[in-house]
C-alpha cells in the first residue's frame, strides 16, 4: 500500500541544507505539501519550545541533525524530537545517518525507542560536500584541497539520490517501516581522484594533499571551531577514512530501480554552474 502523496504533508528538517533542500524538492516533485523546519521557520534543535507548532498536523517528517550524527548531543536530540513528534501524531520518521560511523548508532537507536514507524537512511560521503560549504571555497580559492581522507576510497552519493530515496520510503507505506536503507554511488573513488575528475570538469588544475585527522583538527581549531566540535570531527574522520567504507550499497538500486548518479555527471553539472570558477 502506498499513501496518496497529494494528501501528505511531510515535515522537512534542514530544509534550506545539502540533504533536507533535495529531500524537499523531491517532495514537492512527488506531490507532498513540504513544510519547511529550519532556523528560518522557526525551528531551532537547540529549543524543543520550538518543534511543536512545526510538527503537529503533520503526516511524516525527515530527521537530520544539522552538526554531524554523532556528534555529542546528537542522539538525545533526535530521540526528544522523535518522541515529540509521535506525541504529536506525526509517527512516520526517516532519519538520515552515516554510513560507517559507530557514533551514529546512538542517533538511530534513539530513534528506534521512540515508537516512530521509523526508516534509516545510511549514506557515503556526499559528493555535494565538494560543492557546497567549506571545502568548495577551498578548491575554488586556492585551487587545492587539504583534507585527512588519505588514499582512501569513497563511493560519493549524490544528496539528489537520497532526497528521492527519503520520499520513496516516505510514500511507500509500511514496505520501509523498521528498515535500514544503506546508500551510496555506484563507483569508488579516492579523494584525489576526485579532486581530478572535478578539475578536468572545471577545466583548472585542481590539487588533493592529505593531512592527518589530528592536523586537520588543529586547522579547524585555528578558524575558531569550538574545541568539543573539533574532537568529534577528528573521531569521526579517524573512523569514516580508515577504509571502512571503500564498498559499494545497493539502496539506491533498491528503492529507486535504477543505478544511482555517477560522480562525473555530478562534477560536470556542478562545473557548468560555475561552482569552482578561479578568482
Amino acid at each position: 500500500m502506498t499513501h496518496d502523496a497529494k494528501n501528505m504533508t511531510v515535515v522537512v528538517t534542514g530544509a534550506s541544507g545539502r540533504t533536507g533542500g533535495r529531500v524537499a524538492q523531491a517532495a514537492e516533485a512527488a506531490g507532498l505539501t513540504v513544510r519547511a523546519a529550519s532556523r528560518a521557520q522557526g525551528f531551532d534543535y537547540a529549543n524543543p519550545s520550538t518543534w511543536a507548532d512545526v510538527l503537529r498536523g503533520a503526516d511524516a517528517a525527515y530527521v537530520v541533525y544539522p552538526s554531524d550524527i554523532g556528534a555529542p548531543g546528537a542522539a538525545e536530540a533526535v530521540g526528544a524530537l522523535a518522541r515529540e513528534a509521535v506525541g504529536l501524531g506525526v509517527r512516520r520518521l526517516v532519519l538520515l545517518s552515516s554510513r560507517g560511523q559507530d557514533r551514529a548508532r546512538a542517533a538511530e537507536e534513539a530513534l528506534h525507542a521512540s515508537g516512530a514507524d521509523w526508516t534509516v537512511v545510511r549514506a557515503s560521503w556526499f559528493a555535494q560536500n565538494f560543492s557546497e560549504g567549506p571545502l568548495v571555497e577551498e578548491l575554488r580559492l586556492s585551487g587545492a584541497l587539504v583534507f585527512p581522507a588519505g588514499e582512501v576510497r569513497e563511493p560519493f552519493v549524490d544528496v539528489r539520490d537520497i532526497g528521492e530515496v527519503v520520499v520513496a520510503a516516505l510514500t511507500a507505506g509500511d514496505r520501509y517501516v523498521g528498515q535500514t536503507i544503506t546508500v551510496s554511488g555506484p563507483r569508488l573513488l579516492t579523494f584525489g581522484e576526485a579532486v581530478a575528475e572535478i578539475g578536468e570538469a572545471a577545466g583548472r588544475p585542481l590539487t588533493y594533499r592529505a593531512v592527518s585527522p589530528r592536523q586537520y583538527g588543529d586547522n579547524l581549531a585555528g578558524f575558531g571551531v569550538p574545541p568539543e566540535e573539533v574532537e568529534a570531527l577528528v573521531e569521526a574522520f579517524t573512523q569514516l577514512l580508515d577504509g571502512r567504507n571503500a564498498h559499494l550499497s545497493d539502496g539506491v538500486q533498491q528503492v529507486l530501480g535504477r543505478e544511482p548518479r555517477d560522480f562525473r555527471q555530478f562534477a560536470r553539472e556542478a562545473a557548468a554552474a560555475g561552482t569552482w570558477k578561479g578568482v
